[in-house]
This record gives C-alpha cells, structure tokens and sequence, in this order.
C-alpha cells in the first residue's frame, strides 16, 4: 500500500502507555476463542470480563527496534484512518448525509471502552457507544503469524473492517441487530450476526475501491493481502484450527469463502446504496 508521506488522521488516542484495567491478557487457543468472539463483530465487549479471569496485567516493554516497529505501524494505522475518513466522508456527503468520524485508540495489553474492558485477546473492536475503534498493534504480527495474512493490506483491511461497522452504527444497522439481540436465541441470533458481519466485510471492500480510485493507494497485491486476511478470520478456518471441526450454527462472522466474496463485492461495485442489509 502506498502510505507514506500521505496524511495522518487527527482522530487517534495513543494509550499504549497507559493501564486500561484488570482484564488479564490472553493467548493460546483461549485467545483465538474470544478472537472468534469478539474480533470484527459488533464492539459488544461487555462480556469479556465474564470470559477473561480478571487479573492483574503488567505492561510489555519493547525493545528499541520493536519499539520503532511498533511506532511506523502506528503511523500507518493512522494513514488508514485517514484514507477512510475522506472516502466516507464524500460518500455520506454524496448522499446528503454527515458523515461523522469516529476515533481510534491504540491501547497495549488491555483497555477500557464504554462497551467494557477488553484485552489484545478481543482483537481490534469497535464500540458503537463510544463511536471508537480500538486496537493493540501486536494484531498486526497475530495476523501475520498466526493467521498467515501478512502485509500491510491485510491490516488496512482489518481497521476498513472495523470503520465499516462505525458506517453500520451511523447508517442505523446497528441498533437493528441490537432489537434482534433482544428478541432472538442465540442460534437465531447468529445468522444475523453473520450478516452484520459480511455488511462490514462489504464495506470495506467499498473503501478499498474509491480509495484505490481517488488516490491510487492500491498496489499489486494488495487486494490478494486482504482477502487472504478475510479468508483468516473466516469462522470455519477459526474453529478447524481451535477444535478440529466445524459448527455452522455457532458462526458469527461467516465463513472465509463468504468474506471473501463480501469484500470482493464491495471492492468490484463501490455501491453504497445497495450495501446488503440485515
């Protein structure tokens, strides 16, 4: 992705040296459990300290070299957001609406959001009761060896993912899935989480294509980079790699084919006005 020397958003909270609380850090399988849970969905965090046993987290420090990596991510989140902040911004304005920025905070270890106290074991999130996007820059070496989606497209993805559900929140899609929240059980509940989450994919892939139009950001391979990081996050490749088998009633993101395809669509048309809805 071509981003440097390109404009940083001003709409970024460093709180990587602050403590966000007691929510003990998590990893292993249990981390990529509450991943599965929790990372890309509706910034619904609110359960975590029910799933994370509370503790006490002590601070990572960094070396110098890992510190200046860390930092350059920083910037490049940064870059991103600002890259969405002009698409969506034309978009809603396009269609006689405001489009209203939203923040983004990069925490360390753990954090807290009005949504509740989270861990690097959520994942990025978005908390629509704060209207901020929240991410440890650790994810971007989870994503890479972990998930094997590296580059630094997949991580675009990845913060265009989490500013599509910040446009669900404002387009009013996420109080739909909240009235659903309150009516629906939990196997009723998750095809439409699916769907929340697939629009997401969506509209992300929407971004990829005015931004690639608008300022030619896109660079060979990129596009394959994101949907190698869709494909990662899919829930059938999530629970093949947790337990060894899959539950399709239990999807809450979709399957990898499907946000793939999610994102692919976004990116090929670029139509807002035919964003699938729930």
């Amino acid at each position: 992705m071509l981003w440097r020397g390109r404009r940083s958003s001003d709409n970024v909270e460093d709180r990587r040296g602050m403590s966000g609380g007691r929510i003990a850090t998590g990893g292993g399988a249990a981390g990529i459990v509450i991943y599965i849970i929790y990372t890309l969905v509706t910034g619904d965090t609110s359960k975590l300290e029910n799933v994370i046993q509370e503790n006490a987290s002590t601070q990572t420090t960094l070396s110098a070299e890992d510190q200046a990596a860390e930092d350059t991510m920083a910037q490049f989140v940064s870059v991103v957001l600002a890259e969405t902040e002009d698409v969506w911004s034309e978009l809603f304005q396009q269609n006689q609406m405001t489009y209203v920025k939203p923040r983004l905070v990069l925490f360390r270890n753990q954090v807290q959001s009005a949504c509740g106290g989270a861990s690097s074991a959520s994942g990025p999130f978005y908390c629509p009761g704060d209207q901020k996007l929240y991410i440890d820059l650790s994810f971007y070496e989870e994503l890479r060896s972990r998930f094997h989606a590296s580059g630094d497209f997949a991580m675009a993805y990845v913060i265009a993912h989490e500013v599509g559900h910040h446009v669900q929140n404002l387009l009013g899609e996420s109080d739909k899935l909240n009235e659903l929240r309150n009516r629906l059980d939990e196997s009723a509940f998750n095809k439409y989480s699916v769907r929340f989450e697939l629009q997401a994919d969506y509209l992300a892939g929407v971004w990829a294509h005015f931004a690639d139009r608008k300022n030619h950001i896109v660079e060979n391979g990129d596009l394959e980079e994101a949907i190698r990081a869709a494909s990662a996050v899919g829930d059938d490749n999530i629970q093949k790699q947790t337990q060894g088998y899959v539950v399709p009633d239990a999807f809450t993101h979709g399957t990898s084919e499907e946000r793939m395809k999610a994102f692919q669509n976004g990116y090929e048309t670029g139509q807002l006005r035919n964003t699938p809805g729930l």
